[in-house]
């Protein structure tokens, strides 16, 4: 069987609670290789999207797969960083011990990392500009601190599809930056990476794709093709405070919609 030019395919994916759909019939395919974002409002189902895709919230319905692949035979390709509001960080761990984390599944939660492992975990603490802190614990550390380090311990496992929930949330400018610049590294490896993303006005800057949801797939593509003033207002309708500038090469789209 050829391999899958998709690293993602979700087929009739529905997903409801208390028998009230959050998410309907999601039909999507994001191409390997690509930056995307997965936008919409607050209740439009997009962490519930990523969270049903990892099995990590039962579905009403609906087929998935990565590479091709079931998640159970695809799960050491996938990375994921969560809300980092979902995290408890006073468990007393120190920096480096949070980024080795991410070697687990391939040492065994019983087995003690190695110096390779530890050096492993450094290598991705230094890419994130967080090396100089490894032996800080993790509840000492900035809220930006804390989510490079959680960028770290998906990074050390070296997975070819990474997910990412709200990374850029209530960061300082440091550590969007750096967010900023992983991404584009990470897509000259030839990663793929699904963001959950909230900033209408940086993901044509951000992201070379794009899924616009609103508890269905409003449009999935290129940035360039979909990411339309058109689609923007199906996405949100009133919901919205204003359009990134110049959308479309028409100044006009910054303005307020009502």
């Amino acid at each position: 069987m050829p391999a899958s030019p998709y690293a993602l395919e979700i087929n009739d994916l529905t997903v409801a609670y208390r028998n009230t759909p959050v998410l309907w019939d999601i039909d999507l395919r994001v191409p390997s290789g690509v930056l995307m974002g997965i936008i919409g409002p607050n209740g439009a189902g997009k962490t519930t999207l990523i969270k049903a895709a990892l099995g990590l919230i039962p579905r009403a319905a609906g087929d998935v797969r990565f590479f091709g692949l079931p998640l159970r035979q695809a799960r050491a390709r996938i990375g994921y960083v969560p809300q980092r509001n979902s995290i408890d960080w006073d468990f007393p761990t120190t920096a480096l011990d949070v980024a080795m984390m991410g070697l687990y599944g391939k040492l065994g939660w019983l087995r003690r990392p190695d110096r390779a492992a530890r050096q492993a975990a450094l290598a991705a603490l230094e890419q994130v500009g967080m090396a100089h802190l490894a032996e800080r614990q993790i509840g000492q550390l900035s809220g930006g601190q804390q989510q490079r380090v959680f960028l770290a311990r998906a990074l050390v496992q070296n997975a070819d599809l990474y997910f990412m929930d709200e990374p850029f949330a209530a960061v300082d400018a440091v550590t969007e930056r750096a967010i900023v610049n992983l991404l584009g590294a990470l897509r000259k490896q030839g990663k793929t990476v699904i963001v959950v993303h909230h900033d209408l006005q940086t993901v044509a800057e951000y992201f070379d794709w794009v899924t616009l949801l609103n508890v269905e797939v409003i449009a999935s593509g290129a940035t360039s093709e979909v990411f339309t003033e058109e689609n923007i207002r199906r996405t949100y309708g009133g919901r919205i405070g204003a359009l990134p500038a110049g959308l479309n090469g028409s100044p006009e789209a910054s303005a307020y919609v009502a």
